[in-house]
């Protein structure tokens, strides 16, 4: 699946906001040639699109965002969590 494929479906989604990550121009540039050539897709398109990426998505072997702490800055520093409040300690006392 192309990059520009996988904006395309997320344009299609009934969302009223759609963010991407945006680290240089050519990125940019990207995002903004799918909202240009964005067409609504129909079922078919759908259903082929996912079929292309079902394998991969199984797996989550390309979404350490989601399957690791990788890029997960607060795990890396819980210290920027804080206290916890006192409601918080209230409604989930510590676990032993």
């Amino acid at each position: 699946v192309q990059p520009i494929e996988a904006l395309h479906y997320s344009l299609n989604l009934p969302v009223s906001v759609l963010i991407t990550g945006i680290e240089n121009q050519p990125i940019m540039d990207q995002a903004f040639d799918a909202v240009k050539t964005f067409r609504p897709m129909d079922e078919q398109q759908v259903a082929m699109l996912i079929a292309k990426t079902q394998k991969a998505a199984l797996t989550g072997e390309f979404e350490l965002f989601k399957t690791s702490a990788h890029f997960d800055a607060t795990a890396k520093n819980p210290e920027w969590l804080g206290e916890e409040s006192a409601i918080a300690k209230a409604l989930a006392p510590p676990m032993s």
